[in-house]
Parts: C-alpha cells; sequence; structure tokens
C-alpha cells in the first residue's frame, strides 16, 4: 500500500472519530460527489488568483504568497469534491490529491503538489510555495521580487487550467 493511500485512510478516520466524538472533523469525509461545490471552489480559487494581483499592485506584495498558496489549495478542494470528498486538513487533501493520480483518476502536474507539501527540514524548498508563504507570513519582509509572483501566478494559472480540465470531465 503506497504512504499516500495509508495516508488517505489515516484522514479518513480521524474525521470519523473526530465526528463519533461530537466534534467537528479535521480531516477527510468521503461524501457524494458535488459538482457544484468543485465549482464554488474553483470560484473561489479564481478569486484568490485576483487577490494575488491586486495585492501586489496595491504595494502588498508579501500578501500575495498566501492567496497564491490559497488559489492552487482551492484548486484541490475542488478536485476532492469532484471525487466525492470533504477536506478540513491542508495535509489530508495533498495526500487525497497524490493518492487520486497514483490512482489514474487524475492528472496533474506534481509541480502543484511540490508546492503546496510540507517536507522535513532537510528536503524543504525555498521555492515551494509552503516556504514562502510562512517567511511572508510570519517574516518581517514586506516585498515580494516581481519575477517571483510572475511565475507563480503562471503556476496558479496553471493549476487553474489543469483543475478546471478534471472538474469539468465528464460533466454533463
Amino acid at each position: 500500500m503506497s504512504h499516500a493511500k495509508n495516508k488517505v485512510e489515516w484522514c479518513l478516520r480521524k474525521a470519523e472519530k473526530e465526528l463519533e466524538d461530537g466534534k467537528k472533523h479535521r480531516g477527510l469525509l468521503k461524501k457524494e460527489i458535488d459538482e457544484e461545490e468543485a465549482i464554488k471552489h474553483l470560484r473561489k480559487a479564481e478569486h484568490n488568483l485576483s487577490a494575488v494581483e491586486y495585492f501586489n499592485k496595491g504595494g502588498f506584495s508579501d500578501w500575495s504568497m498566501s492567496a497564491i498558496f490559497y488559489c492552487i489549495y482551492q484548486c484541490f478542494l475542488a478536485i476532492a469534491s469532484k471525487f466525492g470528498y470533504e477536506s478540513r486538513n491542508q495535509e489530508c487533501t495533498i495526500f487525497l490529491i497524490k493518492w487520486l493520480k497514483e490512482q489514474g483518476k487524475i492528472e496533474i502536474y506534481n509541480r502543484f503538489i511540490d508546492a503546496l507539501e510540507t517536507q522535513n527540514e532537510e528536503e524543504r524548498h525555498e521555492t515551494s510555495i509552503i516556504e514562502k508563504r510562512e517567511f511572508y507570513t510570519y517574516g518581517t519582509t514586506i516585498e515580494t521580487e516581481k519575477e517571483e509572483i510572475q511565475r507563480n501566478i503562471k503556476l496558479c494559472k496553471d493549476c487553474l487550467d489543469q483543475t478546471r480540465s478534471i472538474i469539468f470531465e465528464g460533466m454533463k
């Protein structure tokens, strides 16, 4: 069994246990396929991409990194909804996307997964979106390089294009 599948199963058990205990789940739930919810997440991802450009133009480029992260993350939530999952945990969402890819249910570039994946300290890349989001959110730097923003806007647009293909494939 793959690491992604093990992690998805752990996330499903975690949510189930939390719900049994009367808590709000912080894992992954298997639900009915919800194409309408998938489209709403896609719209939110597009909204977050607009925020990247808005922050950048307004002199708040440091906030762009958070919007970039959430643009890609909302794409992942859209895919999760398309396949009948609800996630309230970023790590669970990322492993679900990896598992769906492993199963051949989706075609998505690894660069989108890599951008959001938390890795151990030795493997962390200063170029990952999650690393940059943390740097600009918790650090004191208030301006991001224009080339970096443009590179990540392209990453978001590419992720949105692939997500649209996944979401609208087979839709009536």
